[in-house]
Order: structure tokens, then sequence, then C-alpha cells
């Protein structure tokens, strides 16, 4: 047996109580079938967190939190949340800010019988999760949001030097572990200053691999490349707001923001967290797709076997990604992906596909 792992599972809000345990029961038979231990501890967050302890993120979960080597994060519903946490940092936000988890990664990848737009795309993004154009992540306190007059609304956008070569430093090792090519996504024609440092950092950085081929475009061509030529691409990294609109649209490109995974991480823990919302108009109608989920637990387990050198938790996130794609195209899939099982036939179909 390898190093027995400690993860959080943090269930959050809507169909996040459906697809977490989906996810975590699936984890369980790949880490058994590879020979990891994992001991699950859950924790409180979200709307019944607030019932409970009178807040989404109790200090109690984040301190737990600090002691565990990375965790699942289910979606949230902030939006349905009474004041004032309605208007306060959702706890995404707050979990990645409390632990500077910097670097946002989210692949594409195509499914056998998804109905994807681009049948062989397999790409990933890296998006810096801490600064940019987002008023909830580029300020040490407060919001970089603000109206100073009744009628005028400003928001500042940031990009430092230190945190775009670690995250740089983030893409290109993965470009180098995967088809040796990195674009960099800015808008250095108008943003000047801000992404036109992006990119020459990114560039600094990019002296440091030889080994790996670099391209750059605009933010708006970019779209349109994603469109046109999804498979190309290898990995991408840009700042935050560009991968999350990047994001989104590799997504429904491969298939379905439905199987759209993602982790958060620094240099120290990871969480894994599905790219999309909690869609509250399904929840508990045992129909969700638990995919995005599922393969973000992958992507914690591959992550955790870099970071620890560790073959089999490496192991476990093939096993998983295999299930998927074996049970997909085997043709059992959610509605949203053209098939008829709910959530819970998914997920026994893959967990059969794991022990296969």
């Amino acid at each position: 047996m390898s190093t027995t792992y400690r993860l959080g599972v943090l269930e959050g809000d809507g169909i996040g109580p459906e697809i977490v345990p989906a996810s975590v029961e699936i984890a369980t038979a790949a880490a058994r079938a590879a020979g990891v231990s994992v001991d699950w501890v859950t924790l409180p967050l979200g709307a019944a967190a607030i019932e409970t302890h009178g807040t989404p993120v109790p200090d109690g979960t984040t301190r737990a939190l600090a002691g565990l080597d990375g965790w699942f994060l289910g979606p949230h519903d902030s939006v349905s949340y009474p004041e004032p946490h309605k208007s306060a940092l959702n706890p995404s936000g707050t979990l990645r800010k409390h632990f500077q988890l910097f670097a946002n990664i989210r692949p594409a990848k195509s499914f056998p019988g998804a109905r994807a737009v681009c049948d062989n795309a397999d790409l990933v993004i890296v998006r810096e999760n801490t600064e940019g154009f987002y008023a909830d992540r580029n300020t040490y306190a407060g919001t970089g949001e603000f109206s100073p007059v009744e009628g005028v609304a400003i928001a500042m956008g940031i990009i430092t030097r230190a945190a775009t070569e670690r995250v740089a430093r983030v893409a290109f090792d993965l470009a180098r572990s995967r088809r040796k090519k990195l674009t960099i996504v800015h808008k250095a024609n108008v943003l000047k200053l801000t992404t036109g440092l992006f990119r020459t950092v990114c560039q600094e950085v990019a002296q440091e691999y030889p080994d790996v081929a670099v391209d750059d475009f605009h933010i708006d061509a970019m779209t349109v490349h994603l469109v046109r030529r999804a498979q190309d691409f290898d990995v991408i990294v840009t700042e935050n707001m560009f991968g999350d609109i990047l994001s989104d649209l590799a997504g429904e490109i491969s298939g379905s923001l439905g199987t759209a995974p993602s982790i958060n991480a620094s240099a120290d823990t990871a969480m894994a967290q599905a790219s999309h919302g909690s869609a509250p108009d399904i929840a508990g109608r045992n129909i969700a797709n638990p995919v995005a989920m599922i393969l973000s637990g992958a992507m914690l387990f591959e992550w955790l076997g870099a970071k620890h050198g560790d073959e089999a938790a490496a192991r476990v996130a093939k096993i998983i990604e295999k299930g998927v794609a074996d049970a997909i195209a085997s043709g059992i899939s959610t509605r949203d992906l053209g098939g008829t099982a709910s959530t819970s036939e998914f997920t026994a179909a893959v967990v059969k596909a794991v022990a296969a």
C-alpha cells in the first residue's frame, strides 16, 4: 500500500450532494484497484453550513482543510444565500484566496459517445487564479471593484511579475509532460501594460523550456481558433478572466460543461472542483451529470502523484479516466450527453468499468 491520503469532502449546494458522493464512490473504487489508501473527511460548507454554523465556510472547515492533502469541493449556490453571505466572497473564492490556490487547471478532452463539436480536442487551460480582472481576487483586502460616485463604476485589473512567473512555470511543466506545445493568450495590443506584462513574463519563462514550442494569440482571435481548430492546441496559459471565458468555451467544444473538470492548486495543496455551477433547477432529481466532478477527482490524484512521486496515486487518475471514457463509449451517459442514465446509474456504470 502507498501513503494514506487524507482528502476532504465538501458537498456544497444544488447538485453537489449528488455529484460529490458519486465522485468519492468512484475514486474509492479506483484507489482500491490501484492499492492506494484514502481517508475521507467530510466537512460542512455552503447553505447547509449557514444553517448549522451561521456561515457558509466555518472556521473549523478551513482549519481542517489545512491538515489534509487536498479536497473535493462541490458547487455552491451563493446567489441564493441570505445576506450578508450573498454579498460576501463565495465559498470557492474564499478557499482559493485563503490557501493561495494560484493555478486553475482546466482540461478539455473529447469523449467517444459525447456530443463534442471537436471530436479530437485534447487541451488544457492554465488560468492564473489570484489576480487579473476579477475584483474578488486581485486585492489583499476588500475588493478591486468600487463605485466612487453614483453612476460611475471602476474595476482594477492587476498583473504582477511574481504571480505570472509561478503560473507560467506550472503551464510549461504541464506542456513538457504532454505534447510540448504552449500558447500564451493576452490582449497586449490594447491592454499593453497589464496583459503585455503577462505575455512578456511568460515569454521570458519560456527561455527555461527550450523543448516546448511557444506561440501567442489575442483573446478575441483565440476564441475563433478554439472553435475552428481546437485539436491543434495543447496547453494554454492566460490571466484570470480570459481563462474563465476560454475554459467554458473549450468545455462546450469538447462535449459539455458537464464533462469539464478542474483543479485549483498551489505548490502545497489542491482542490478538485467541477467547472460548472450548482444547477439548482435539477437538484435532487438524480439527473445531474457527475462526469466533471469525477474527472476533477482524477486530476487531484494525478496532482498528488506528481507532488509525492507516487505512481500508484497517478494510476488512480488513469483508472478513473478510463472508467468514465469506457462508460460513455458503451452508450451509458446522462441526458445532457444524449443518454438516458440517471446520476446513480451512470455512477454505477463507471464503478463497474473501474472494477473491470
